[in-house]
């Protein structure tokens, strides 16, 4: 690890972090409009202070911001001719949001990413494609960028269909593939029905993001059997930046990039931090502190996540603190059945089980007295045959695991539609009594 940061210890890194905090407000309070309103009359020292004696930021204030002062609202330290980098939310959180970063923040945001790429193990030595569209989203950009700042050799597969992609990654001998966890499945899909031997293939590392799948076990043990490759799982925002990454000895966690972010973990309904040490799961909150432009302190991600840290450094020799399994699922997305708190993403880690299932949509409608649970399983060209018979096991497996009953129907091949960017498998649904 050549960075020195990462051998800090925990009370190291608190005051990195403490002293990053103090910096960041001097920089930004006598110019950013958003955080001068927001903290104005609130007495804060960053050296001493809890740091949740400052407001939460929520994305429903970031949205007003820019609808009163379109487009891109008061989050702006500096002028506007100082920004040189656009990005936007893909805006399943609500409206999207649009981001601007100055020089100095985007070169922040891009060592973050480069971090990531460390804790992994890639090297100036390796071959990187990455198998998504160059939109205004975020998505692997910076890691695009970071990798070229590794020396490694950077391919930009945007714009191609999957076969195309498939066959740069053979055609370059790639070593890296960077996509979401659902795009590794469904290239994967392609690839079998192209009668390409994925397992022989070059690719050894697949860097995921965008969706909770990558700290799936069942969806991580997928990935790695089509592909013979090691998953490494990563979290982050468009309006945040690359906050947790997975290192090389210690799958199934994500550790924070403490030198670069604060976290904390909250209680989303009374808003109040989680003691330290506490193993209950609550809402993750995030101040980042590198990027001065566009800051975010004390935001609220709406990811439910276990924090732990542990009184000694991970076999990676880093004492940051993990999310034990990662993202484990969004706040707004959990619904009650018949008493059961249950999150779309361990009902994915049950259809998982079952190689025989491509593909899958879960439908949950509320109101009237009852949660309803619909679940549409598309199978596999050679399990086709045999889907009413997948159906009962998949909801034997979802009752056994989950506690309740759904309502599992298996659909013909093709029925349902494929994703490269966040997969769109949960609907939500009300009706009015």
């Amino acid at each position: 690890m050549p960075d020195p940061d990462e051998s800090l210890d925990a009370a190291a890194l608190s005051r990195l972090q403490r002293d990053k905090l103090a910096a960041m407000l001097r920089e930004i309070l006598p110019r950013n409009a958003f955080y001068q309103r927001k903290f104005a009359g609130v007495g804060f020292d960053a050296a001493r202070d809890p740091l949740h004696k400052l407001p939460l930021t929520t994305r429903a204030e970031l949205e007003q911001a820019q609808l009163e002062q379109p487009p891109y609202g008061t989050d702006l330290t500096y002028p506007l001719e100082r920004y040189c980098r656009y990005h936007q939310t893909s805006g399943s959180g609500g409206r999207p949001l649009r981001w601007l970063d100055t020089a100095d923040g985007w070169a922040w945001v891009r060592t973050c990413w480069e971090r990531i790429f460390r804790a992994g193990g890639a090297t100036a030595a390796d071959r990187a494609v990455f198998a998504f569209s160059f939109g205004p989203f975020l998505g692997f950009w910076a890691a695009f960028d970071a990798a070229h700042s590794l020396g490694m050799l950077a391919l930009p597969a945007g714009g191609l269909s999957t076969s195309a992609r498939l066959r740069m990654i053979l055609d370059n001998g790639a070593t890296i593939v960077c996509c979401t966890p659902t795009y590794a499945l469904h290239m994967a899909e392609v690839a079998a029905q192209e009668r390409i031997d994925l397992g022989n293939c070059t690719v050894r590392k697949i860097f995921v993001a965008g969706e909770p799948g990558g700290s799936i076990p069942a969806v991580r043990s997928r990935i790695e059997s089509a592909w013979g490759a090691r998953v490494y799982d990563h979290s982050g925002m468009t309006e945040m930046g690359p906050v947790a990454f997975e290192c090389d000895p210690c799958p199934g966690g994500l550790h924070v990039n403490e030198p670069e972010y604060i976290a904390e973990v909250i209680d989303p309904h009374t808003l109040q931090p989680l003691p330290e040490g506490s193993d209950a799961t609550g809402e993750l909150v995030l101040t980042n502190l590198g990027r001065w432009g566009s800051p975010l302190i004390r935001y609220r991600t709406g990811d439910q996540v276990r924090l732990v840290r542990a009184d000694r450094p991970c076999a990676c020799g880093r004492w940051f603190a993990r999310l034990e399994g990662g993202i484990l699922g969004r706040i707004d997305d959990m619904f009650i059945v018949r008493g059961n708190n249950v999150f779309p993403t361990a009902v994915e880690a049950v259809i998982r089980r079952f190689p025989e299932v491509a593909e899958f949509r879960l439908t949950v409608t509320e109101g009237g007295g009852l949660t309803q649970v619909r679940l549409e399983i598309e199978p596999a060209p050679d399990a086709a045959a045999d889907g009413g018979h997948l159906a009962k096991r998949i909801a034997g497996a979802v009752q056994q695991s989950l506690s309740f009953r759904a309502d599992v129907v298996a659909v013909p091949p093709g029925t349902l539609p494929r994703f490269e960017l966040k997969a769109k498998r949960f609907v939500r649904k009300r009706v009015e009594t």
